[in-house]
């Protein structure tokens, strides 16, 4: 018995909201929400930004000084699937990021590259389809 489509949304924190709302814009991700913490405007409690074919996307909420774990900012390892692979990682680059491991043919099939986004999470772009 299967569990039907998944959708896939990876979860982040952030310290620098502007910039990160850039960096995602740069990589073709729209926002859908958002929802600023009541006592502090400026921050976000809940902002949901979907990908740009619209099937998963990116929660993430502004730094906390309770955060543990994977809830830290900088702590998170994304993977994208993209057609052009090069363009997807200049575009991150522009947008502020800077390079982790540069693009190169992967001995494991296809092309990719990795770059820390404004607060360090670090996104791996790619043409190599996991099976």
């Amino acid at each position: 018995m299967g569990i039907g489509e998944i959708r896939f949304w990876d979860c982040i924190t952030v310290r620098d909201l502007e910039a990160m709302t850039a960096f995602l814009t740069a990589l073709g991700f729209t926002e859908h929400a958002a929802y600023r913490d009541e006592a502090d405007p400026s921050l976000v409690a809940h902002a949901e930004w979907v990908s740009p074919d619209g099937h998963g996307g990116l929660m993430f909420g502004s730094e906390r000084e309770d955060a543990v774990g994977s809830s830290r900012v900088g702590t998170a390892g994304i993977y994208l699937v993209v057609d052009d692979p090069d363009a997807v990682f200049e575009a991150a680059l522009a947008a502020g990021g800077t390079v982790v491991q540069p693009m190169q043919d992967q001995g494991y099939g296809g092309r990719g590259g990795t770059v820390a986004d404004p607060d360090g999470n670090q996104w791996s772009f790619g043409d190599y389809q996991p099976h």
